[in-house]
């Protein structure tokens, strides 16, 4: 049984977070506990581009960035996977300079110092040479960088299905068993 903890940044790609949490939602057969630190940039740009504020409607534990006492805020709440989706630049940055200064930062300091997963979903282009050093950093460190660069071999039709090529690789990474397209299948 997994225990996941989900931060979504600011950064676009709000589409990312909603199939996200919805596909867990649909998984909850494999997780005890599912935190989410969701920023207020966040919000902003969730209400921006999906036009909805349904985040307030998913029944998990949901946290404010500087709610230190969240339990995942130490190795000792025995968290084992991180998934920040979308992951702002500023955030990697952060987390690769080992920067703890809110939930989010110090959640991923504690996934890499226990050596667990930290999955950062980036959600920008180009990249410039601080970007690709922060994800060198960052998965030197133990991370796993998933950028949100969907593939189109499952011949996704709606904006929902071209996240999930992304999301589901996500899950894959995370370890939770999900129904997707194979390829080869």
């Amino acid at each position: 049984m997994h225990k996941i903890v989900v931060a979504i940044t600011g950064a676009s790609g709000s589409i990312y977070s909603k199939v996200l949490l919805n596909k867990l939602l649909a998984a909850k057969s494999q997780w005890t506990d599912l935190g989410v630190i969701l920023t207020e940039n966040a919000k902003q740009v969730w209400k921006t581009e999906l036009d909805n504020e349904e985040y307030k409607n998913y029944p998990f534990s949901f946290y404010t960035q500087q709610d230190f006492m969240a339990p995942f805020a130490s190795g000792s709440g025995k968290y084992n996977t991180m998934i920040i989706i979308p992951c702002s630049m500023g955030t990697l940055g952060r987390i690769a300079g080992g920067i703890s200064n809110d939930l989010i930062t110090r959640a991923a300091d504690v996934i890499l110092k226990e050596r667990r997963k930290l999955i950062c979903v980036v959600r920008d282009t180009p990249y410039n040479l601080v970007h690709i050093r922060n994800m060198e950093t960052v998965t030197m460190a133990g991370g796993i960088i998933c950028p949100a660069t969907p593939s189109f071999y499952s011949k996704p039709t709606t904006i929902e299905e071209v996240a999930a090529t992304v999301v589901d690789r996500v899950l894959d990474i995370a370890g939770i068993d999900i129904n997707t397209y194979r390829w080869g299948n």
